[in-house]
């Protein structure tokens, strides 16, 4: 994206010169394997994305905010001196969350203009609304100097999706932007947030990211559907044994206890995340060892449980899945993120990326009438002034 272009299309919107906007940059991100488990206290392995999204931004002595995206018609305009509420289900409850969060905790907000300017595909699963949420709360930090660390701003950035905003979102999304690393996914505990980078060394093979191009209807109300699932079987094994989250348990305990789980649909739940979790600590293992094979059949078994057991997928998704199989030089592909659209994540040899583009989007069109888009993912930094 071309920062300059961004700033007089600011001059246009705002007025005055160039000489005080201030530009930060958050990505999106891909989660390579550990769906649905950071809302239980498990394991993930997300990576950074080179798009995600610029915020261009210059402080006022006004008490007002001023709200533009490039990416949606609907604009704002906020008076701090008025209680902060949500605008419908428009994009600018995103950064309106942070600000509130910054107001909860009595930190200073200045006036602001801000334009926003995204190119993470919308819908897709990539993580559009963390990383406006992390980039908002990076800028106001930066302007303010406030001295509030990245895992504080990671934290204050969920707050305002689970309590602003309204979905239930596990921390994961809010990390990963905050923390990428280029060329390393991060293997992160969501219980405890420990978490270490592991090197993508991906050889001859590329992460292509598909995206379906169907609009996910269901996902927010099923999101949370799921997430009163797995509590509920947490309800029921801890009457079995001492359990916080799904996540304590490993699958040798599961086995042993899964028959107290009378429900078939509870127990399904908690098998995906329990055997997921084990998926992303196999998937570790795979990457330190270069083992790219491996790595493959994880990503293969991890969809069929979303699949089968979580039934967060569609499809749409099983479709690009399959297709993906039939293509030489590809080791393993799974959905990625919420699920009931948004897209697949696949590792590919460089040398088909093109016939995997090509094969792929001209059966999953026949099948379903969509034209999926496809994205070669490299992997980036965290969010950042630039």
């Amino acid at each position: 994206m071309n920062i300059d272009s961004l700033k007089q299309e600011f001059l246009k919107i705002n007025g005055g010169n160039t000489e005080d906007i201030q530009v930060f940059f958050a990505p999106g991100r891909v989660n390579l394997i550990g769906e649905h488990t950071d809302y239980n206290g498990g394991y993930v392995l997300p990576c950074s994305l080179e798009f995600g999204t610029y915020l261009l931004v210059r402080t006022t002595v006004e008490t007002k905010l001023r709200f533009k995206s490039m990416n949606f018609p609907m604009t704002a305009e906020v008076c701090q001196k008025y209680e902060i509420k949500p605008m419908g289900s428009e994009w600018v409850n995103y950064p309106l969350g942070v600000i509130k969060e910054f107001f909860n905790r009595k930190l200073p907000v200045p006036g602001m203009e801000l334009l926003y300017a995204g190119d993470i595909p919308n819908g897709a699963g990539l993580s559009s609304s963390a990383s406006i949420e992390v980039v908002t709360a990076y800028a106001i930090n930066s302007l303010m100097q406030l001295g509030l660390t990245n895992f504080e701003l990671v934290k204050i950035s969920q707050l305002a999706e689970n309590e602003f905003v309204g979905m239930q979102c596990g921390i994961m999304d809010q990390f990963a932007v905050t923390m990428g690393v280029r060329d390393h996914a991060i293997f992160l505990n969501c219980d405890t947030l420990d978490y270490d980078v592991v090197p993508l060394q991906l050889g001859d093979y590329k992460i292509v990211i598909s995206n379906t191009n169907k609009k996910r209807k269901l996902a927010d109300s099923k999101y949370n559907e799921r997430r009163s699932h797995c509590e509920e079987a947490v309800k029921i094994l801890g009457k079995e044994i001492s359990l916080k989250n799904l996540s304590e348990l490993n699958v040798n305990n599961f086995n042993r206890l899964q028959n107290k789980i009378s429900d078939p649909i509870i127990r399904k739940r908690a098998k995906h995340v329990i055997f997921e979790n084990q998926r992303v600590l196999d998937s570790v293992k795979a990457l330190k060892s270069n083992d790219l094979i491996r790595m493959g059949q994880l990503m293969y078994e991890s969809h069929e449980s979303l699949k089968n057991d979580y039934e967060v997928s569609c499809d749409e998704l099983d479709i690009l899945v399959d297709e993906a199989k039939k293509v030489d030089g590809v080791l393993g592909s799974r959905m990625t993120g919420g699920g009931f659209g948004g897209c697949t994540v696949s590792l590919v040899n460089h040398s088909k990326v093109e016939i995997f583009q090509k094969e792929v989007g001209k059966n999953y069109k026949a099948k379903t009438g969509l034209t999926p888009d496809f994205y070669v993912a490299e992997i980036g930094d965290g969010v950042k002034r630039i």
